[in-house]
């Protein structure tokens, strides 16, 4: 009982941070990003908040995952509603920067809150992401999951800037950045079952905004 606690709070804490660091990128105006490109893209073109395009994307994506045979976790749904209205409530909330060093500090920040984040949430053990259950579940048809991850991104990518989503220096970063902090923060968030003998492998790195 205590371990699931632990997963549960791991899990919600992490799809908080999550939400916190899609919406400093956001609020940076540096570049979001891949998928909170089209999520933005989507929000300006056709109305309502990134936050629930984030939802309503999650939920498209999930649907993909029949064909594919995933199964969602709580961990998944949690996913797919929490991190969309933890972004729009820290977008709601943080103060809107003006100087470049503001700018700046909440790109860093922004992109270091996704790499905990993510090492959080997946570590927490209850079902990945739905878009991270969409790139391995197309990986597992015998494709490279860096092939997968890469086509996937570069898809939305493209939309999201053909829609008015913000590309920059943010977006590199973010690009460059997230392999690496997942690798660091995933094997030290990872809860493991002492029940279930030696930890599998770590997951492979996520498709963005989960």
């Amino acid at each position: 009982m205590a371990l699931i606690a632990r997963r549960l709070v791991q899990l919600y804490v992490g799809l908080a941070l999550y939400g916190l660091g899609i919406a400093l990128q956001v609020s940076s105006g540096l570049g979001n990003d891949p998928w909170d490109v089209f999520h933005q893209g989507l929000s300006r073109r056709l109305g309502l908040s990134i936050g629930a395009w984030i939802i309503i994307a999650g939920a498209a994506v999930m649907l993909a995952w029949i064909p594919l045979r995933q199964r969602p976790g709580i961990g998944t749904v949690s996913n797919v509603v929490l991190i969309g209205v933890f972004a729009d409530l820290f977008l709601w909330l943080l103060p809107d920067p003006h100087a470049l060093a503001a700018r700046s500090a909440y790109l860093v920040i922004g992109v270091l809150a996704g790499g905990v984040a993510t090492g959080c949430y997946i570590g927490a053990g209850l079902g990945p992401g739905p878009r991270d259950g969409l790139m391995t579940g197309i990986a597992a048809r015998g494709h490279s999951i860096r092939a997968v991850r890469t086509g996937i991104e570069l898809t939305v990518l493209a939309a999201g800037w053909l829609l008015g989503g913000t590309v920059g220096v943010g977006t590199l970063l973010y690009a460059v950045a997230i392999g690496p902090l997942t690798h660091v923060f995933l094997p030290m968030l990872t809860i493991k079952d002492r029940a279930a003998g030696p930890a599998p492998a770590p997951e492979p790195e996520p498709a963005g905004a989960c």
